[in-house]
């Protein structure tokens, strides 16, 4: 990922120096094991732990020539440590490390994923209960339907963003687990044991079996897990970008002292951080569709997934965190107009209480097919000749043998239609 969209603590994950420290505390975790065993002696293990290190660029370079990037590792490695080098790797094949390492990485990502949700969850509660009883227009297909209020928007999103957080925690689980079964699987040169020890030192759990890889179901739920979080902030992106629109104008990402909307007009305020994470969630979707592509490999491997997964899993993971913080701040600062709310709730003179009247109609007696034909025939006035709806169906003499003045009045109190959001508050944030 380019550095425009990475933060610091997340590109961390994704460098050499981290990949290749990860790799060697596989290397050393499965050469303790081989000593417990009797297979490599303990002085040799106590002269790896002491001088083992590497130098990324010189792996790098190295590799420029054996055109394999474990060898290549192992040979930088061999060049701190000395003879006692042999011991490492004894039995193993690249998976093992490649594998296991990857797993540490994704996990290491996932935490800080996760981090980023409770950021998102914590104001989406703060800013749903600051704005509880504001009243807004609810739309269906962008046309006005009946009121709601912003906080029960907000809610909704917390509770999406709930789910999410579960979803993760069970990626997490299905992809923490390592290998150290050798060249397909078999565990032909070591005992599981020596996986065994690797894996309880890496935080990880054996893969239950292996073929010469880790079966990338695994990752295909990572990353689709990752496209969902990345599609839900997309959705409350483009929620934004809807309302901040000029015809609507019903909230506003925070604008900058100094900050320009446009090269050309002066007079622009754009959303431009929600539609960095509608960008944004394409690419992380985008690395779901390759994660499933991933999992059809030759029998018991091939390496048409690795080229892939260098790219995906550095990208998704760093797009998705810098979406998450982008959002938390977003929504952080959200400017929000309940005035034009408001205003905006009155421009169809009441038609938001077009099913209110219709179950008063119904519950005086008249069908639900006249009911509806009744309150429509008004409604279309309101459309079509921009008549006030509720002097309309004052002056309806159809609709007023069957309901009175008062009950009209009502139903066109927008208050009433949202009576029941702390109810639902209490079922969300309970």
């Amino acid at each position: 990922m380019i550095p425009r969209y990475t933060r610091e603590e997340m590109g961390r994950i994704w460098s050499d120096e981290n990949r290749f420290r990860i790799w060697l505390d596989v290397e050393i975790a499965a050469t303790e094991a081989l000593v417990e065993l009797g297979k490599v002696p303990a002085a040799s293990l106590e002269v790896i732990k002491a001088k083992a290190n590497f130098d990324p660029e010189r792996v790098l370079e190295i590799e420029k020539e054996t055109r394999h990037d474990v060898i290549a590792f192992l040979t930088n490695v061999a060049e701190y440590v000395g003879e006692d080098a042999r011991f490492l790797h004894l039995g193993m094949t690249s998976s093992d490390v490649l594998d296991t390492a990857f797993a540490v990485q994704l996990t290491q990502a996932a935490d800080m994923i996760d981090a980023g949700i409770d950021s998102v969850l914590a104001i989406l509660k703060r800013r749903a209960y600051e704005f509880k009883d504001t009243l807004q227009m609810g739309r269906s297909h962008g046309i006005h339907a009946e009121p709601i209020t912003f906080g029960l928007k907000l809610a909704l999103w917390y509770d999406e963003m709930k789910r999410n957080k579960a979803r993760l925690a069970g990626a997490r689980e299905r992809i923490a687990v390592g290998m150290i079964s050798g060249a397909v699987g078999t565990f032909a040169h070591l005992p599981l044991s020596v996986e065994e020890h690797v894996c309880k030192k890496l935080g990880l759990k054996p893969s239950p079996v292996s073929s010469q890889i880790i079966q990338r179901d695994r990752h295909a739920e990572y990353f689709g897990v990752l496209a969902v979080i990345a599609s839900s902030l997309d959705t409350f992106a483009t929620e934004v970008r809807h309302l901040q629109r000029t015809e609507v104008y019903e909230a506003e990402e925070f604008f900058h002292k100094g900050q320009k909307g446009s090269s050309a007009m002066p007079h622009k305020r754009n959303p431009v951080l929600s539609e960095n994470v509608s960008g944004l969630a394409r690419i992380v979707r985008s690395a779901a569709m390759t994660a499933l592509q991933n999992q059809a490999l030759w029998h018991e491997r091939d390496i048409s997934h690795s080229s892939a997964e260098r790219i995906i899993g550095p990208d998704a993971t760093i797009a998705l965190d810098f979406m998450l913080h982008r959002m938390a701040g977003l929504l952080d600062k959200l400017l929000v107009y309940p005035d034009r709310m408001r205003k905006n709730m009155e421009i169809t003179s009441g038609l938001y209480a077009s099913q209110t009247l219709l179950l008063h109609l119904v519950e005086s007696g008249v069908t639900r097919e006249d009911a509806y034909r009744m309150v429509q025939r008004n409604a279309m006035k309101v459309w079509e000749e921009g008549a006030d709806f509720e002097k309309t169906v004052l002056a309806d003499e159809e609709v007023m043998a069957r309901l009175t003045p008062e009950q009209v009045r009502n139903a066109l109190d927008p208050t009433v239609q949202v009576r029941r959001v702390d109810e639902i508050f209490a079922r969300v944030f309970s």
